[in-house]
């Protein structure tokens, strides 16, 4: 081989070799049941709200129109019902979180006698069958009067937030970086302003989404709403089931079920920009 012939060939350009990309129809077919199970009820509930006349065995509605939604949204209970709704489910939120990330803080920085005990207890709530337990709930709160009462639907709603308000924040304080808290203190600052200005801004992404999911899961709360809120205390979930327990229009469940997606679809489209954040993984410890 002559010095030329060895030139070309040393510097020949590389031709990368391109693989030819598999199906993952395992992941369609998984895709596609999921689809079938919650896309689909969602769609016939949304088509439902919108049709006025739908027969079998006809696929589409024979007539769409407004008149349900009229019906529905005519009725001061069904405004008085979101209202009360929302504002539940923000006192049960503030109140879980004046609560909750204190300890989680605890929980995540501090040992003392009994922590893993009372950290998995806080699991315990959902590890067994929910009725039976606000079923025990309802007879203390009976002796305290709290039935019927809107104090008495936010304290059994708030034994529903415990958990989630615990664990998620657990994990974010966990992964704080401890070299930018050890910084902050050589420099001066205090343990109050490190976790303001440290801790706090590191873990806020993840506990801003626990803090959503909770509200959402405050907001369809039924259980607890029915048992300890009933007959006084309606919320939007209760007011549904009426609907449907005294009326035979599917149309009425299903206009007050769209109206039940509208504020959990904005508190999940900002739980979901958290949650493809780096900020939100590293709180995980991804």
């Amino acid at each position: 081989m002559t010095a030329i012939d060895h030139a070309t060939t040393s510097h020949a350009p590389h031709v990368p070799v391109h693989k030819t990309k598999q199906t993952d129809w395992l992941g369609l077919g998984i895709t596609g049941v999921l689809g079938l199970v919650v896309v689909v009820p969602l769609i016939v509930v949304a088509i439902w709200a919108f049709a006025e006349v739908w027969r079998y065995p006809s696929l589409l509605p024979q007539k769409f129109g407004l008149r349900f939604w009229n019906d529905t949204l005519s009725r001061p209970d069904v405004w008085g019902a979101m209202f009360l709704s929302i504002r539940l489910s923000l006192t049960v939120t503030m109140l879980s979180a004046l609560i909750c990330l204190p300890a989680a803080y605890a929980f995540a920085r501090l040992d003392f006698p009994g922590r893993n005990v009372l950290f998995l207890s806080f699991l315990a709530s959902h590890a067994f069958p929910k009725f039976g337990l606000l079923v025990a709930i309802a007879g203390i709160f009976l002796n305290l009067g709290l039935i019927s009462t809107f104090w008495g639907v936010v304290l059994i709603q708030l034994v529903g937030t415990l958990m989630m308000m615990i664990w998620i924040p657990v994990a974010a304080f966990q992964n704080v970086d401890r070299a930018m808290e050890d910084a902050a203190r050589d420099a001066g600052a205090g343990p109050l302003r490190v976790f303001w200005s440290v801790s706090l801004p590191q873990a806020a992404p993840t506990i801003f989404a626990a803090v959503l999911l909770s509200f959402v899961g405050t907001f369809y709360e039924t259980e607890g709403a029915w048992l300890i809120g009933a007959p006084e205390i309606r919320t939007m979930p209760v007011l549904m089931i009426t609907f449907i327990n005294n009326q035979i229009v599917v149309q009425y469940g299903a206009v007050l079920s769209v109206l039940l997606w509208v504020p959990s679809f904005f508190a999940l489209m900002f739980t979901r920009r958290l949650v493809g954040s780096a900020s939100f993984a590293k709180g995980f410890g991804v």
